[in-house]
């Protein structure tokens, strides 16, 4: 009997990213409220692992970052590879937010996924192999609700899924 298996992981498109990032930069110095102010948007660092948004109050920050999930919206990507959590810092007038990139599946995340997938369907196999959980099955409908499962799931994460086989 065959068997067919497909990855679930925890990544991002960085092609789409940073397209993202030029049209957000593009509306943010097309926008008249952001004339004259500080409001910026820049990588976090050489790697482009992250966004740093520059503003002079909370309105702009918040108005960026909007500006930033529309943008991944239109591009089909997840609002939650942003990592909102850090607190913004204040210095000289100016309020700093830092938003690293979200990406790769640790063994807590990975467990509730597998476990999850067991308690709905227990002959379908799970592997968790580094930063990714690999699902295997006999059956192509099998997998093909798991993925519907997953989906159907809120996680406070991006959840991809690749190598289907």
């Amino acid at each position: 009997m065959a068997s067919f298996s497909f990855d679930i992981v925890s990544e991002y498109d960085k092609a789409e990213i940073n397209n993202v990032f030029d049209q957000s930069q593009r509306e943010i110095s097309n926008r008249y409220d952001f004339k004259g102010t500080s409001a910026q948007l820049e990588w976090l660092n050489g790697e482009k692992t992250g966004l740093r948004i520059t503003g002079d109050n909370d309105y702009q920050i918040e108005a960026i970052l909007d500006i930033v999930r529309k943008k991944l919206a239109v591009r089909n990507q997840s609002q939650k590879v942003l990592d909102v959590s850090i607190e913004a810092i204040t210095t000289n007038l100016k309020i700093t937010k830092e938003v690293p990139f979200q990406q790769g599946l640790d063994q807590e995340k990975a467990k509730k996924i597998s476990k999850i997938i067991r308690e709905i369907n227990p002959k379908i196999k799970t592997q968790i192999q580094g930063e990714l959980v690999r699902v295997t099955s006999g059956s192509k409908d099998d997998l093909q609700s798991v993925m519907q499962l997953i989906r159907s799931r809120d996680f406070e994460f991006p959840i991809n899924f690749t190598n289907y086989r």
